[in-house]
């Protein structure tokens, strides 16, 4: 029997947790936060959220186009699936595909390139409070 797209994704990237065959979402616990892979019409899609506040959006929307030239992994904005969307707030999140049918190497390359998106936006955010919280506007900043 073959393994199903989540299966083979956590596999290539030798996540500790085994995923039943079957499973068409799950959440990977990767450095301190949570990734959502989801596998729907032929396509693996990793999401991350970024920020709750909306308050943030303007600010992360100024790397946004240059991030686009650098990486494939996209920032967007709106209410991420939930089991209860009454009490879920719209927020800031990084999403990436992949064909379902890629081979080890390919996902695992995805994986990476997907994580390493998410430290680079989760290190602007960090930025951004160190900032908000110093009241100084630096002398040069320099965006991508």
């Amino acid at each position: 029997m073959a393994k199903n797209a989540i299966a083979r994704l956590t596999e290539a990237i030798g996540y500790p947790e085994r995923v039943s065959d079957g499973v068409a979402s799950f959440t990977l616990q990767i450095d301190g936060g949570e990734i959502d892979a989801s596998e729907a019409a032929g396509r693996i899609r990793l999401v991350f959220g970024l920020a709750e506040d909306a308050a943030q959006l303007p600010r992360l929307a100024e790397y946004a186009a240059g991030r686009m030239l650098r990486e494939d992994a996209t920032l967007a904005f709106g209410q991420l699936s939930t089991s209860q969307p009454s009490t879920f707030q719209p927020s800031a999140f990084l999403w990436q595909e992949v064909p379902a049918d890629a081979d080890a190497h390919a996902l695992r390359r995805f994986f990476e390139a997907f994580c390493d998106s998410c430290d680079w936006w989760r290190e602007r955010l960090e930025r951004g409070r160190d900032e908000s919280q110093s009241n100084q506007f630096p002398e040069m900043m320099i965006r991508p």
